[in-house]
Order: structure tokens, then C-alpha cells, then sequence
């Protein structure tokens, strides 16, 4: 059997991806003025929840990375994919009380929101509703947020409906600039994800600009809100 090294393990975590996640959530909850231990703790379960998302997406996609990006661990052999399903069942046993541990509503909605992402992707990953997952997943971060709280002690404030959606719309636009670089394997293979649609009738290029301008522009209007209308 091959051996399961801690790097390997690591690249197909996605490690980016969580760090990044993470990091933008635990900021959103720095700038609410949650106190820095309730930072943390956004930024520890959201790591480990993307992690496992992670893990789950090269499991589920072994086949397809054999062929178009060989050198990625699981189709290299650099790791077995029963200890990825391993590292999946600890994460999964991690992210749980990680989760309840900002409260109850805020345990639900981040929960929520890596179902929806895990078993979402895997059904509709190359139709053209592909965007629901990043969609729903994105608008229950705001609630996650304003639930929050510290020792399984959340609030009863809901989030509000601008955060909400402006959320959900970066989702969208996230979405569609995450699989711009795999539009044209897509293509080869037949599939016919929202962002392959897009291309087919403005072209990458175009579609490139659009979406990076309109997701800095979702980004600062995020950032706005937050400072006027409120998270919660």
C-alpha cells in the first residue's frame, strides 16, 4: 500500500482554499467585534470544516484528476484513499463539537453549509445549477457568524438580510472564477456546469474580467455593509 505522508494529506486537503476560507471568516468575525478568543474559533472550525470539504472533492474527483491532473495525490499514489477517508471521518469528528462550540443556531448553519457544499457539489457539479451549492453554502456564513458565540452560548440575532445576500452572490461569483481554469477539460468531457455555459456565450476571456471586477466589487460591498448595515 502507499504511503500516506503528512504533505500529501495536506495538498489534498486543499490547503489554500480552507486557509483562505478561514481566514475571511474570521475576519468578518474580528470586524463584528467578537472578542479574539470567538475569532479564533471561527477560524479554527472553518480550516477544519474546508478541510474536510477538501478531502472529500479529491476523493469524489479521483477519477477525473487521473486524467487531467495526474499529479495530484490521490491519482499519484502519494496517498491511499482510505487514509483520506480517515483523515474525512477525524475532521468530521472534529468540526462537530468545533461547531456547537460557537453556539447552537451558529453549529446548524455552518454545518448546514458543508452539507449543502459536500453533497451539493457531487450532484449538480456539471449541470447548469452548479451555482446552488456555492450559493446556499455562502448565504448561511453570515448567519454562522451572527449566531456565534463562545462556549456553546450563541445569540438569538439573526443575520441581516443585506449580508445575506450580498453573501450568497459572492458565492455565485466565486464560483464561476474557481472553475474558469478547468473550462476547457470541462468541455472536452461534455460538461455543462453555469460557468461553461457563461463561456460558451461571452468567452473565457470576457468572462475572466467580468467576474474577477464584479467579485473585488461584491467584496467591498461586503465590506461596506458590514460597517453601516450590520452583520446582525
Amino acid at each position: 500500500m502507499p504511503s500516506a505522508p503528512a504533505l500529501p494529506l495536506l495538498r489534498a486537503a486543499h490547503p489554500r482554499q480552507a486557509v483562505g476560507t478561514a481566514t475571511v471568516l474570521a475576519a468578518g468575525a474580528a470586524v463584528a467585534g467578537r472578542p479574539l478568543r470567538e475569532v479564533a474559533l471561527v477560524g479554527a472550525t472553518v480550516l477544519v470544516g474546508q478541510a474536510v470539504l477538501g478531502w472529500l472533492d479529491d476523493l469524489a474527483g479521483r477519477d477525473r484528476d487521473a486524467r487531467r491532473r495526474p499529479g495530484r495525490p490521490l491519482p499519484a499514489g502519494l496517498v491511499d484513499p482510505g487514509t483520506v477517508w480517515f483523515a474525512v471521518a477525524c475532521g468530521v469528528l472534529l468540526v462537530v463539537p468545533l461547531a456547537v462550540a460557537n453556539g447552537r443556531s451558529a453549529a446548524l448553519a455552518y454545518l448546514a453549509s458543508l452539507a449543502v457544499a459536500a453533497v451539493g457539489d457531487r450532484l449538480l457539479h456539471a449541470r447548469p445549477l452548479s451555482f446552488v451549492p456555492w450559493v446556499v453554502s455562502f448565504a448561511l456564513y453570515p448567519a454562522f457568524l451572527a449566531y456565534g458565540g463562545w462556549g456553546g452560548v450563541g445569540t438569538s440575532t439573526p443575520p441581516t438580510a443585506v449580508m445575506t445576500g450580498l453573501a450568497a452572490a459572492l458565492g455565485l461569483a466565486v464560483h464561476v472564477l474557481l472553475a474558469l481554469p478547468g473550462l476547457v477539460d470541462d468541455h472536452e468531457e461534455g460538461e455543462r456546469s453555469l460557468p461553461m455555459v457563461l463561456a460558451l456565450r461571452t468567452g473565457t476571456p470576457r468572462l475572466l474580467l467580468t467576474t474577477s471586477v464584479v467579485t473585488g466589487l461584491l467584496a467591498v460591498a461586503v465590506l461596506i455593509a458590514g460597517q453601516t448595515v450590520g452583520l446582525a
